[in-house]
């Protein structure tokens, strides 16, 4: 038996049904929760970007920094002993200077990384989304077509 396109309803031809309501809820929740997922996974994937890059480049930057730090330790501990400080106390000058250079290193890293959105827009979406859907009881519902 084939039936209509067109919404039956009993009494009142203007109003959907309470089936046909049902539906739209179900449907229009569902592609909500799809939209809330696809925005999930693009904040994901800067995220994931934006870290993978970081940690490229402080990769790079690590190695090429130790290379070029070993070289001017030894040059600024030849220049302390040049200027007639012991070989042992420059040494641990030099190594006091890396440890600094070395905290400021992490510093910067530290603030880079508090760049990561951590999903605020989705998270944002999903408790407008869950007001919508909390709304009071006492709050009459409007209808979706106005009798006139």
């Amino acid at each position: 038996m084939a039936r209509s396109a067109a919404p039956q309803s009993l009494g009142n031809d203007s109003e959907p049904s309470i089936g046909d309501l049902v539906t739209q809820a179900i449907r229009d929740v569902s592609q909500l929760v799809r939209c809330e997922l696809a925005l999930a996974k693009l904040e994901l994937r800067d995220d994931a970007k934006r870290l993978g890059l970081a940690a490229a480049l402080l990769a790079i930057t690590a190695f090429t920094g130790c290379l070029i730090l070993v070289l001017l330790c030894f040059a600024f501990v030849y220049g302390l002993v040049t200027l007639g400080i012991w070989i042992w106390a420059a040494f641990l000058i030099v190594a006091g200077v890396c440890a600094l250079l070395a905290a400021l290193a992490v510093l910067i890293v530290i603030v880079k990384v508090r760049g990561v959105s951590g999903l605020r827009k989705t998270r944002q979406t999903v408790q407008a989304d869950l007001a919508l859907l909390k709304r009071d009881e006492d709050t009459p519902a409007r209808p979706a077509v106005e009798a006139g």
